[in-house]
């Protein structure tokens, strides 16, 4: 199709708009990089920028050989991997049967997972009831209580809802289970949604932080947004101690703002390196092709 002339005014400055809008979104994280690449000096005199001064890898090598820092990444490595797998396997469970117009009940069910999303206990009930279970202090508190996303699952039943019947109904004259069914024909035609929700959960686990707050006390179990939180509003960190490191205030001090900014690019890089390898599934038209004749 053909572009007018003032088509393609509008297009090129609807470009130059998203190219300045990116740019800015872009600038912040751009100089907490150079900073976690500088030196003390050049930080505190306002050199830089952009670009980093005085390259060193140093404030890495201090934030990966503190083992607060460690012990947080796991917590959170762990809390994503496991809670992910959780939420998209029961999210899968739930919705499966819920797409079947032939399942008795499946309206009242489905009423029920509605309504949690428009009232929920609150606060102080939640709270006494994973204290009743005693999850408190513990790392199944993460997983457990938000296992199931009421949201996800209605998108997923869609979904699953547009899975040709004629799939299905092949694999069952086959002999397939309704999980082998669910496994083999269904999970597979679906996995654009999958990687949506997937990515979803994986980032909600990996920034969470507000049930920390609430639920745990015990500072093993600390993920990584509760440590860089207290490592930039109350500067509380051995990082700067180690090896009498602060006690020679030199042209080689870090400072403990590069510190901060080497802790969270590798706080951040871990989640930015997931979203390419789940990307290759936001497309559409995957279903095109799946039913022949």
């Amino acid at each position: 199709m053909r572009l007018t002339r003032g088509e393609h005014l509008a297009s090129r400055l609807n470009y130059l708009a998203l190219g300045f809008i990116a740019l800015l979104a872009l600038l912040p994280f751009l100089h907490i990089v150079a900073q976690s690449f500088s030196s003390h000096q050049a930080i505190t005199s306002g050199r830089v920028t952009l670009w980093p001064v005085d390259f060193s890898f140093e404030a890495y090598v201090k934030v990966l050989r503190e083992q607060a820092f460690l012990n947080a990444f796991k917590v959170s490595l762990l809390r994503t991997v496991i809670g992910t797998m959780l939420n998209v396997v029961i999210t899968c469970m739930l919705a499966y049967p819920l797409s079947k117009a032939y399942i008795k009940g499946r309206s009242a069910i489905m009423f029920l997972i509605v309504f949690t999303m428009l009232f929920n206990g609150g606060m102080i009930p939640t709270f006494l009831v994973v204290k009743a279970t005693g999850l408190l202090n513990s790392f199944w508190v993460y997983i457990i209580p938000g296992a199931v996303s009421a949201f996800n699952v209605i998108i997923m039943k869609n979904f699953f809802q547009g899975v040709p019947p004629e799939l299905e109904e092949s694999a069952k004259i086959d002999g397939s289970s309704n999980i082998g069914t669910l496994i083999r024909i269904v999970v597979p035609l679906s996995m654009p949604v999958i990687a949506t929700i997937t990515l979803f959960h994986a980032v909600g686990h990996w920034n969470a932080f507000f049930d920390t707050v609430l639920y745990v006390t015990d500072r093993n179990l600390f993920p990584l947004q509760v440590y860089l939180r207290e490592l930039i509003m109350f500067n509380q960190s051995n990082i700067s101690n180690n090896n009498g490191y602060s006690a020679n205030i030199d042209s080689t001090l870090l400072a403990l703002e590069s510190l901060k900014a080497a802790a969270l690019i590798a706080s951040t890089v871990p989640i930015l390196i997931v979203y390419p390898f789940l990307q290759k599934h936001f497309v559409k038209g995957i279903m095109l092709g799946s039913v022949k004749g």
